[in-house]
Order: C-alpha cells, then structure tokens, then sequence
C-alpha cells in the first residue's frame, strides 16, 4: 500500500520519535511524516535530519492539533497527553493511534474513547516492554510448551541508557503514581508493593540484580494470551553484562519460563533478548513496525478499527527478522 497522507509523529523530535522516523524512513523511503512537537524549532531540526519529512508545531489544546484540516494516515503520541488530544484528534479524523507512555492504571481515557466509539479508528495500547520486544520473543518460546504455569520477565536498563526528558518523565511519573505493580500469582491478580515488589534476578553474564517489581502491559497480556496462573515483571537499573565485560552498554530482558512441554514432562526455560544499543531503538522499532501495520505498508490491509496490543499485530517472522537485522540477539541461557 502507498500513502500519500503523512504520519504524523507527536513528540517524534525525541529519542524514541528520531528513532521511529529512521526505521520508518530506511524501510519505507517515499513515505511523507510530519515531525510535531511543541517545540516548532526542535522539531524543524528533527525533521531535517531526514528526507520527506517536515517539521510543525502542535497544540494540545486545540481540537485540530494545531494542523487545520491537513490530512494525515496515523498519529504516534511518543510522550504522555493528559488531555488525550491526540487520541481525539485520530478518531475525528479515522486514522490509527498509537501510544507509548500510559501505564496500566492510566489507560482510561484510551478505553472509554474506544467504548464510546469503537467504530472509529484503531487504537493501540502500546505500553508494552519497548514494543514487542518482550512479548514477541516471549510468545514464540511458549510454543515448546503445552501449559505455562509461570512466565518471569526481568529487564535491565543500563545507567547510562539515557531516555530522554519525556522518557525519564515517563518513567518517573509511572514509579510515583504506581507504588503498587499488577501481578498474577495463582491466577489472581494481585498488587506488589513495598518489600514485597523488591526482588532480584540474574543478567545475561550470571550477575545477580536488585530489582523492584513493574507492571507494563505484557503482564496483562501474556497472562490473557497463554493462560498462565503466574506472571511478573521486574526492573533493574545498573550495569548491562556488555559494559561490565568493556563493551558498550546494551539493553537485557530475560525471560524465564516454567510448565509442561509437549509429552507432558515439566520444563524449564530461560531466554534473553539483547540490545547492543540499548532501549530506545529497539523501542522506535517496534513502534514503526506497529505504524507499517495499520495503515498497510507491510503490503496487507490496513488494520481495522479495533482496541490493540502491540503483540496482536505484528507478525512473529517479520518481526523477529528485522529485530536480528538490526542488531538484536536472542539467546538460550542456562536454568538457574
């Protein structure tokens, strides 16, 4: 499919948004994007980085954005916009949506504008774990299984993989208004928090890591998709086992996995995906990859209105191909 229509990328001056527009732009070099931002000269600046791309300012309080009637074929919201105008803005005018920032406990407004116009436009909740990154691979390994009774996802972010000011913003906000991570343990959902979401889990080299508990949505995710009665998340924020061997810093998810495989014998395994450059491409991947679907320029059919996870629409091949081409490991790790 072409499209003569923009994409228009809200805060896509920003690490993850700049990231978002090479990946769009190497795959697809004749697609137009519209690079916004409050800040008109920093998005100008952006947007020059790239061809067909131009920089504009917009304004949440507007009901347009900013944009008049200027048309667009899908609108990325990199940052959190606590008035949802940008989600607005994409049902009035039909176009996909997606967003990164929201937490499982700020999801409302995305899903009573879905509810009250589910006929609209695709939404995507895409708060996942960098966007497909964990629960792609974590969905592909499940497959050796015949029941998963737990799925354990621990992620490390190094101290030097600089987010950004919208990412860091994110993540600080998230940690003060979510004192409390969603959990399924026994096939209830339950809250961590205190000394009880404190835990600590191996890296990549065997390096034990103090980490406390979180709740992007792959636990809500995976928990639905394959039954699990136990799933957690768990963030840590240190050295990568890269920089600790004298490399540069990368980015870890391990994934550990517990059940019966197929002749109904227990199994356990343990997995890891791997970043050589840390967080924020593999998450300007994932997002570009979920924009190609919904307007069709994987060459299918745009996506039709619907509430998504990132997971739901990105194909498993595809996606694991491009993520290897681009730097990215998957590795098998010995059971601890």
């Amino acid at each position: 499919m072409m499209t003569s229509n923009p994409i228009l990328l809200i805060g896509g001056s920003g690490i993850v948004g700049r990231w978002t527009a090479h990946f769009l732009r190497k795959a697809h070099p004749e697609v137009p994007l519209l690079i916004g931002g409050r800040d008109l000269a920093k998005a100008k600046k952006a947007a020059a980085e790239i061809s067909q791309a131009e920089g504009v300012k917009i304004d949440l309080t507007a009901e347009d954005l900013g944009l008049g009637d200027r048309p667009v074929s899908a609108v990325a919201l990199f940052f959190t916009d606590e008035r949802a105008a940008g989600l607005r803005f994409a049902q009035s005018r039909g176009v996909p949506y997606l967003t990164i920032s929201p937490g499982l406990h700020e999801i409302a407004p995305e899903l009573a504008a879905y509810i009250h116009r589910p006929d609209a436009a695709p939404i995507v909740l895409g708060t996942e774990w960098l966007v497909g990154a964990t629960t792609i691979p974590t969905l592909e390994f499940v497959k050796a299984f015949s029941r998963v009774h737990a799925i354990t996802l621990s992620a490390l972010l190094d101290e030097e993989d600089a987010g950004g000011p919208a990412a860091d913003a994110d993540l600080e906000r998230q940690m003060k208004t979510m004192p409390l991570s969603l959990t399924r343990r026994e096939g209830a959902y339950v809250w961590r928090s205190g000394d009880e979401g404190k835990t600590t889990f191996r890296a990549v080299d065997g390096t034990e890591m103090d980490a406390f508990a979180l709740a992007p949505n792959d636990v809500i995710s995976l928990a639905t998709v394959t039954g699990s009665p136990n799933v957690q998340f768990n963030l840590a924020i240190g050295v990568t086992s890269t920089r600790r061997r004298g490399e540069p810093m990368s980015t870890e998810i391990i994934i550990e996995l517990e059940g019966e495989d197929h002749a109904g014998q227990a199994l356990r395994t343990r997995h890891a995906v791997v970043h050589p450059e840390g967080q924020m491409p593999l998450t300007g991947f994932g997002v570009s990859m979920v924009l190609e679907r919904l307007i069709g320029l994987d060459g299918k059919s745009a996506t039709p209105a619907g509430l998504y996870f990132p997971y739901q629409l990105l194909d498993a091949k595809a996606y694991l191909t491009r993520f290897k081409q681009i730097g990215g490991t998957l590795l098998d790790l010995e059971v601890m």
